[in-house]
């Protein structure tokens, strides 16, 4: 039997086409009166507080927002709500100190991958660019799969359609007008986003009445807000640490920091948006537990849009699909930049070509080239959690060793590197393997039987703990040594 949609494929798609022009239209009108390569990287270092508010916050949020709190809530309840609020918020706050220090030491910067150029030999500062290139492509990647998947759910359209409508769309102002252009746009959808997401609360919240509320799922599901419930624990405290660690070598944060007109308007647009990020993340969790305690039935990361589009109206429908554009949009424009950043200003430090080489150019020709395997990516509907999560424990590895060596002098790159590979190491042979049942470690090498039931249980939790920890174990070893 077929499946009956919420709107038609024409409605679907001219929606998308709409909405997809009006943002290319914006994008390439403000790029006219803002060109050059500093407004391309860094929009002239002159952005105010609501032009970097909004942007901040847009380009933290995404369609992942509308799937993945709402997926982790059902079997991590408000443990993992919380992890996940806290984790997407928290490099805001991070940034304000890490911030400060990198504008005082390199003032006509545009990444993070210079501070450690300067601080690190090649091949250190090599890895670190490829690793932070990495995630972000993942994340380029999830952006346009959720958002295909998304307007397949609600009109049946072929995924590959609207994946090419969206990065044919973002690519034709990103890569002319930059920066500047990418926070001029993410102005207007954050505005958008807020918007919708208020409307869809209330209107939520009025149509399934007491059904919205802790009182109904602790009725229901008491485990989800039980404070002896472990996988709550786990789940907070592995979707905080992922998230955060892997948000700290965003390279679109980097531009914001260094395109903040001074250090007191980045200061107030980081702790801001800190606070705007929280409750939005959290109220896609809550909205997943309640839809899991209405119906156990439902696939986990539908639940907001089970609540919202349960009388299938067309009206919610366009809805979601503006909503569903906004919050990609707004992130795959600032990934595509924050890549093309990165192969501008450290890319003649890692590929060796001759001096007369273009590497705005160059930039621009791998940027497209990322974006078809993006393209194909989302067109075949991967799932694509797995390697994102991958892609997290690369970062955790990374992240003690690179941000505590901005204040420890004594942190060189031979020490850097056997900290950051102890890390991988570790991390690796706790991962677990895609069905979550066994890891290198723990069923492979050694029988899961000789193991705690918690550690076969929580494998991800470990991997990341170990990946994230242990790097600085070694690192306070290696004093107590030299000591």
């Amino acid at each position: 039997m077929d499946k009956t949609y919420f709107l038609t494929q024409t409605s679907s798609l001219t929606l998308v086409i709409v909405i997809s022009l009006m943002f290319v239209f914006l994008g390439l009108y403000n790029s006219k009166k803002h060109q050059g390569l500093n407004n391309y990287l860094t929009a002239n270092r002159n952005v105010g507080l609501f032009s970097l508010t909004t942007s901040l916050t847009a380009s933290a949020l995404g369609a992942w927002i509308l799937f993945g709190p709402a997926s982790a809530a059902t079997w991590g309840g408000i443990g993992a709500v919380i992890g996940y609020s806290l984790g997407t918020a928290f490099p805001m706050f991070f940034l304000i100190y890490l911030g400060k220090k990198i504008r005082k030491e390199l003032p006509r910067g545009s990444s993070l991958i210079e501070f450690m150029r300067k601080k690190f030999r090649k091949s250190l500062f090599k890895l670190i660019l490829l690793m932070i290139i990495f995630y972000m492509f993942i994340f380029l990647c999830a952006e346009v799969t959720a958002v295909a998947i998304l307007i397949n759910y609600i009109s049946g359209t072929e995924l590959w359609i609207t994946a090419l409508i969206v990065l044919m769309s973002t690519l034709a102002y990103t890569l002319y007008g930059g920066l500047r252009a990418s926070i001029f746009t993410d102005n207007i959808q954050m505005i958008v986003i807020g918007a919708l997401l208020l409307i869809s609360l209330v209107y939520i919240n009025s149509s399934i009445g007491s059904e919205f509320s802790f009182e109904f799922i602790y009725e229901k599901n008491p485990q989800l807000l039980s404070l002896s419930y472990v996988p709550g624990y786990t789940a907070g405290l592995t979707f905080f640490i992922a998230v955060a660690a892997t948000n700290l070598f965003h390279q679109g944060n980097w531009q914001r920091v260094y395109a903040a007109k001074n250090f007191e308007t980045l200061k107030k647009s980081l702790m801001i948006s800190f606070f705007i990020i929280i409750p939005i993340v959290f109220y896609m969790g809550f909205a997943g537990m309640v839809a899991f305690s209405i119906d156990p039935t439902i696939r986990p990361d539908l639940g907001f849009f089970t609540l919202l589009l349960k009388e299938q109206t067309e009206l919610f429908s366009l809805f979601v699909i503006v909503l569903g554009l906004a919050l990609t949009i707004s992130t795959v424009d600032t990934l595509i930049n924050a890549i093309s950043s990165l192969i501008v200003v450290d890319g003649k430090a890692v590929i060796n070509l001759n001096k007369k080489t273009n590497y705005l150019n160059l930039s621009k020709k791998i940027i497209l080239f990322l974006s078809f395997i993006s393209f194909i990516v989302a067109s075949k509907g991967f799932d694509i959690l797995y390697l994102f999560l991958l892609a997290d424990l690369f970062c955790c590895a990374f992240v003690l060793t690179v941000f505590i060596s901005f204040y420890d002098k004594s942190i060189n790159e031979k020490l850097a590197y056997f900290s950051i590979l102890i890390g991988l190491i570790g991390g690796f042979l706790l991962f677990p393997s895609p069905d979550f049942s066994k890891s290198l470690l723990v069923g492979i090498l050694i029988s899961k039987d000789l193991f705690p039931s918690f550690v076969a249980q929580s494998l991800l939790f470990l991997s990341f703990i170990i990946a994230t920890f242990l790097p600085l174990f070694i690192i306070k070893m290696r004093k107590l040594h030299i000591s």
